[in-house]
């Protein structure tokens, strides 16, 4: 049987789950049954360059979810997207969105155990600090934009505990902590996009039309799922490791009280009422942080259930019934009014699997 005619009947199977009129959206076979159908669908519509930094997010999702239904079909489109690669990251050693895909190469060496699958990597960041960088000659520091939290801190963890060397941790909490100084907002614990979201000591600077400053969902998305991501592999002992757990914490709690009526969050976190329906990229980040908090003990279980629960059963709302995530805001930097129910993108789709990844290990 060929992989083709695998994936078509993965999607023939789960058809019988998605017709439900009224599907159990927690129980283990409907989220299953879901993430196959999701997964096999951007699979058969792919987009941009399978090391782009949109494909890093999907392929984490993706990872996600061969971890949650053990399908040899994902398993093996996440072999067949490495060796197309040569494992290779994107050209620019010192952008953090070109060693997103590194993720998911790291997590199939695990598997694997084929050096080759992160000497590229190895070789690539091993270039930082030491080769002219045009991200820190351009913009003062490397990681100047927000998203950058989710790309590059789990590379370098991963790398950090399946090479041993500390010294990715290092490099990791040294760029870090540049990109929170300038970015992180203490007052609303939130995240600008990037420095050109700042608002002066006059006052002066971009603003949402309620007045509010500009906080986009999808990039404090990436901030927690990012956190939640580099948590999973720092030692339980390592030093800066509070700090991370911190932030994570605040940013959620954040998050937590700015859910809509239908569980999902909008594009603009603090303008919610001039932007469309739910986008489901920033809100599957959330419940993917969110769950594996509640998974994980760090978070209060009472408290943050129920908002799972909500967003979680609104995000499958916008899951077509082919398997395609829609109101997925397109690629930008900013709150966006531009997409729909027809709007699709591969981290959307991503992130909606690493949710689903994290809602299945829930206990009722």
């Amino acid at each position: 049987m060929t992989r083709i005619a695998a994936a078509l009947l993965i999607l023939i199977s789960t058809a019988a789950v998605f017709a439900q009129s009224d599907p159990d959206f927690f129980a283990p076979k409907t989220i299953k049954a879901r993430m196959e159908a999701a997964a096999e669908w951007q699979i058969a519509h792919p987009k941009h360059e399978s090391y782009d930094w949109t494909n890093g997010a999907f392929y984490a999702g993706l990872f996600a979810a061969y971890e949650t239904t053990r399908s040899q079909a994902l398993l093996n489109a996440l072999m067949d997207m490495g060796q197309k690669n040569q494992w290779k990251p994107g050209p620019r050693f010192d952008h953090a969105d070109d060693i997103a895909i590194s993720q998911t190469y790291i997590d199939l060496y695990r598997l694997k155990k084929d050096r080759k699958m992160i000497q590229p990597t190895i070789d690539s960041v091993a270039k930082i600090g030491k080769d002219k960088s045009e991200q820190v000659d351009k913009n003062g520091i490397m990681w100047w934009w927000c998203d950058a939290l989710f790309m590059a801190p789990p590379t370098l963890a991963k790398l950090a505990k399946e090479t041993g060397d500390r010294s990715y941790l290092d490099l990791n909490d040294k760029l870090f902590q540049e990109t929170y100084d300038r970015l992180y907002n203490k007052q609303e614990q939130l995240y600008a996009r990037d420095a050109s979201y700042l608002i002066n000591e006059k006052g002066e600077g971009k603003r949402e039309s309620n007045g509010k400053k500009v906080f986009w969902s999808r990039g404090n998305g990436w901030v927690v799922g990012g956190l939640v991501r580099l948590l999973k592999e720092l030692p339980k002992d390592y030093p800066k490791r509070e700090f991370y757990l911190t932030q994570y914490k605040h940013i959620i709690a954040r998050v937590a009280d700015l859910q809509q009526a239908d569980g999902l969050w909008r594009s603009s976190l603090l303008d919610p009422g001039a932007y469309p329906g739910g986008e489901s990229s920033g809100s599957g980040f959330y419940i993917y942080a969110m769950a594996w908090g509640i998974n994980n003990k760090v978070l209060d279980r009472n408290k943050y259930l129920p908002i799972v629960k909500k967003a979680w059963t609104g995000l499958n709302a916008l899951v077509h019934l082919d398997g395609m995530v829609g109101w997925t805001q397109p690629i930008g930097f900013d709150p966006r009014r531009n997409f729909s129910a027809e709007s699709w993108e591969v981290y959307g789709t991503g992130a909606y699997l690493l949710a689903g990844s994290e809602v299945i290990k829930l206990k009722s």
